[in-house]
């Protein structure tokens, strides 16, 4: 049974629905009714791409506000959060910005959801801190936690401050 997370200005819809594992795989849905789960590497490409454009650390810190509000329901609060913020971007980048920035944050809602996940949203802000502060690039970045204990990772993300 999918769950509507936004209806996006870009008329396509962010949801919850069915996935492979779980009930908790991020889809966004075109005009048209196909959908699709984006690829991390997806999202964390535009993002960096945008981050270019604005001052240093601005995309990493608005996502780190939004980080910082997330917990495993879908909140209102945080989704005015994301409008709010996405209203500084420029306007040729405000779609896509809130598109990720939505998708992302259902991406962590999934994942304190998880019943057997640990790192929980640790996971998604190592991503965006390797891409938006340690210059990662995005493949690698999107696969960095594939095949490696949560021990390890937690590990790499304490000295990091999370």
């Amino acid at each position: 049974m999918s769950r509507m997370i936004k209806q996006l200005v870009n008329n396509r819809q962010v949801l919850f629905d069915s996935g492979s594992f779980d009930d908790w795989c991020v889809y966004v849905v075109e005009e048209n009714g196909s959908k699709k789960a984006p690829f991390d590497a997806e999202y964390f490409t535009d993002l960096k791409n945008i981050s270019k454009h604005y001052e240093l650390d601005k995309v990493y810190n608005d996502f780190v506000e939004i980080y910082n509000k997330t917990s495993e329901i879908i909140d209102q609060n945080v989704l005015s959060l994301i409008d709010r913020l996405v209203s500084i971007y420029r306007v040729e980048h405000q779609a896509l910005v809130e598109q990720w920035f939505v998708v992302i944050y259902a991406g962590m809602i999934a994942e304190e959801n998880k019943q057997f996940a640990i790192l929980k949203k640790r996971i998604k802000r190592l991503g965006m801190h390797q891409i938006l502060k340690l210059g990662y690039e995005p493949r690698i970045a999107a696969n960095f936690s594939k095949g490696k204990k949560w021990r390890e990772l937690d590990e790499i993300m304490k000295p990091l401050g999370f």
